[in-house]
């Protein structure tokens, strides 16, 4: 045939045939699908049938005209202009001879795949001299289009998608000629997602950059509501390294509101059509741990191959489906990333800090795109007729966004939308432009007001704030080619996994300290003994708030379980394979109380800070068969995600006997020192521990030292009282003393010693003392890294 190639003639060296997205999916199944990468076949029309079209019915000179004095910044000028060329190539002829080979293809498909098989149609444009241009998401796609009269319209409708407001808007901004791009079609089996989920997967964090992780985004329905961002999809983590290694190191698993989901209409004209999803299944994941793996194995595979391809490192933008009717998981499209992929050789790092001073009103929150913060005027956009009211720096609050938008989210200094996840049309685009979003803030369009002045907080993690009035901040940025190296290793605290990836680009050999408390308190929320002991629970709010939570699990414990392993195997993970020093939990008896049901299982005590705390908690028999959930989160981490880098750290032992005891417990639940190489360290933060430290060497394999607490036993001052808390001083001459003593007594029973307190990242003088005394290692929270590797380069530490 003279204007149609079927995918499998098709190779990436095709791009000016037939354009990025339709070349891409005919290079996977010639090479992909024998190493297991599933994709629907079907045919393309080439962009020769384009210029044809064109040329058939004289539209080159007409096209031309119109576009000539074309100016994106006068929209109601730019619009009518666009939408006057897409008539003119929708309501022209398609030559017959053309035509004819259209169906001819089509119907070579009903023989393989039935007389009732849909299709997708799916535009993909190229430039003849720029074959590397991307052109991603500027087209249109129609989803499940069958018979001969409904192809032939979308394949009009494509044609003449290449004039959409946006490609236009872009071919201006990148100095492209419109005439020298040219468009082709993609005809693909339709994926039966309608029965089951679809979504995106990117082969990296698209926040961070971070490499070692495939993201995926899924909901119930065709895959069009995740891609254009009008849902909030379920999100999902896996580390690439060991899923190589062929472990299921799911990470992450985060549930999106799914509220809607897209299906087949049965009406030609219309045939696709949103319904509610019922709450049952909202409240449900998605996909099963299979298919994430499934998935995630399929991506790696694919971005495998086009990273060979291109001799480096090139991270892929996935869309998949699942089959309703085989339950196998399709790839309907693959193209290289555009924002990190383009960053790969940058040598320095920048960070947005807010003024700590701040006690601004919280307006909003979502989900936070692009690490960085934007102040300005709000101004709300209720319908995409009046988004030319947008002016240059403002904050543009809306509903949601699509391809459309884009020329006015140029303007803006920051995003906000009611709906979306991070994978949206919002986020990407904000991404790209490099501006803040902040999606899923539900309610915006209402809470914020046009004129209204606020600051966007897109730097504190995964949560994004909209405060009231205008907050200053400050931008650091750090040459990563003038960092030092230092002789005692430098390691960071952290608490909040949703900040791992960030901070696994800082110089530091580790985690020294992570929390896991952070993990208990915002993502379980249940207090572990409720779902060990579920009949002790009394209140009819506490039951239904531990139902909804663990909704879907039969087993209650195993929700604390599989949650703990994922938030804290996140951190380990960011870091992979260097040391990670995972300290069990650590709350007192208060804070445990404060937990959901944490009342019915927590005494009363005048002082907790020297109470029912740490290693006594673990073996007694109030505590220990929660402590055994711990434990398995921990077994789980290691042998099933295979994070071999995961040190366990014991905090809190006030005796040799409790050692003894912690061990013999961890031990009957799979956790044994030396077994598969496991590490186990203990928290020096008593004087017992010091003055023994010699005999506590002889059951853990190093110590960290906590100046809090440590501090506090030395000088017998509850830091949770105000009365006292002036004598509360980690550079006290006793602290000191106790400080050096534990080091040398490390160093003379051959253990390794660190420190993870808070008095090194408060006080360089500590740093320098601890470094003259010989400490292997000091762990600093992430703000105050750089700043000390600096400040202890100089003094020639």
């Amino acid at each position: 045939m003279k204007f149609i190639k079927r995918f499998e003639e098709l190779c990436i060296n095709d791009i000016s045939l037939v354009g990025g997205k339709n070349a891409s999916l005919g290079e996977m199944i010639q090479q992909l699908t024998k190493k297991g990468v599933l994709i629907p076949s079907g045919f393309v029309i080439t962009a020769d049938a384009y210029k044809y079209y064109l040329k058939f019915n004289n539209l080159d000179k007409k096209i031309s005209l119109l576009l000539k004095n074309i100016n994106k910044n006068k929209l109601k000028e730019f619009a009518f202009i666009g939408k006057k060329i897409r008539d003119l190539i929708y309501n022209a002829t398609l030559p017959q001879d053309l035509e004819k080979e259209i169906l001819q293809s089509y119907k070579d498909m009903q023989k393989k795949y039935g007389k009732t098989c849909s299709v997708a149609v799916r535009s993909s444009a190229t430039a003849e001299d720029l074959p590397e241009a991307s052109f991603a998401g500027q087209q249109d796609t129609y989803l499940n289009i069958s018979g001969e009269k409904e192809l032939l319209n979308s394949c009009k409708k494509s044609f003449a998608s290449l004039f959409n407001n946006r490609a236009i808007s872009y071919r201006i901004d990148h100095g492209f000629d419109h005439m020298s791009v040219y468009l082709s079609i993609g005809i693909q089996k339709m994926v039966r997602s309608d029965m089951a989920s679809a979504g995106v997967a990117f082969t990296l964090d698209t926040e961070s950059g971070f490499k070692d992780v495939i993201f995926i985004n899924s909901s119930y329905g065709l895959g069009e509501n995740v891609v254009q961002g009008s849902i909030s999809p379920d999100e999902f983590y896996i580390h690439k390294p060991t899923l190589e290694k062929g472990f299921a190191p799911i990470l992450k698993k985060r549930l999106g509101s799914k509220n809607k989901k897209l299906i087949y209409s049965g009406n030609l004209n219309k045939p696709v059509k949103n319904i509610l999803v019922k709450e049952q299944d909202r409240l449900k994941f998605s996909l099963s741990d299979s298919e994430i793996l499934d998935i995630a194995k399929q991506c790696l595979i694919i971005e495998k191959h086009y990273s060979d391809l291109k001799n480096k490192w090139v991270p892929m933008d996935i869309e998949w489906a699942k089959d309703g009717f085989d339950n196998k998981i399709y790839i309907v499209q693959a193209r290289p990333e555009t924002v990190h992929s383009l960053k790969q050789d940058q040598n320095f790092t920048q960070e947005y800090i807010l003024d700590t001073k701040n006690k601004n009103k919280i307006l909003v929150t979502g989900k936070s795109v692009g690490r960085k913060i934007a102040t300005g005027k709000v101004r709300v956009i209720s319908n995409a007729k009046n988004m030319h009211q947008v002016l240059p720096n403002e904050i543009l609050v809306t509903d949601m966004t699509d391809p459309d938008w884009e020329p006015i989210m140029k303007k803006a200094a920051g995003i906000i939308t009611n709906r979306g996840g991070r994978t949206c049309h919002a986020a990407i685009v904000s991404r790209e432009i490099g501006i803040p979003a902040i999606v899923g803030a539900i309610g915006s369009t209402n809470k914020l007001k046009t004129g209204d002045i606020v600051t966007m907080d897109c730097s504190s993690g995964d949560i994004g704030y909209v405060y009231s009035g205008k907050i200053n901040f400050k931008i650091e940025k750090i040459e990563l080619k003038k960092i030092p190296k230092l002789k005692t290793e430098i390691f960071t605290n952290i608490g909040d996994p949703d900040e791992a990836f960030n901070f696994s680009k800082l110089p530091v050999q580790g985690v020294g300290l992570a929390r896991l408390e952070f993990i208990i308190n915002n993502t379980i929320k249940i207090h572990p003994c409720a779902l060990v002991e579920p009949k002790k629970v009394l209140l009819k709010n506490d039951k239904n708030l531990i139902n909804k939570l663990t909704f879907g699990y039969k087993d209650k414990k195993q929700y604390f379980i599989d949650k703990l392993a994922q938030e804290a195997g996140t951190i380990v993970a960011a870091f992979y394979p260097k040391s990670v020093i995972v300290r069990l939990s650590d709350f007192k008896s208060n804070e445990y109380k404060q937990l959901i049901a944490g009342k019915y299982f927590e005494p009363v005590e005048e002082n907790p800070m020297f109470g029912f705390r740490g290693a006594s908690r673990y073996y007694s028999e109030k505590y220990r068969y929660a402590f055994r959930l711990e434990c398995l989160a921990m077994k789980k981490i290691r042998e099933d995600m295979g994070l071999d880098n995961l040190i366990i750290m014991i905090p809190f032992v006030r005796t040799i006997k409790e050692a003894e005891l912690v061990l013999a417990e961890m031990k009957k639940h799979g956790l044994e020192r030396g077994k598969n190489g496991l590490q186990i360290y203990m928290m020096c933060e008593i004087p017992s521990n010091v003055i023994l430290i010699e005999k506590f060497s002889k059951y853990f394999d190093g110590f960290s030292i906590g100046s809090n607490d440590l501090t506090q036993t030395t000088l017998a001052v509850d830091r949770d009282s105000e009365l006292v808390a002036d004598i509360f001083d980690e550079r006290n001459e006793a602290v000191k003393k106790i400080i050096s003593m534990a080091i040398s007594g490390a160093k003379k029973s051959g253990v390794k010693i660190g420190i993870c307190g808070q008095a090194p990242s408060d006080y360089p003088e500590i740093t320098e003392f601890l470094i003259k005394e010989g400490i292997d290692s000091i762990s600093l929270n992430p703000d105050t890294v750089m700043k000390e590797i600096i400040l202890l380069s100089k003094s020639k530490m």
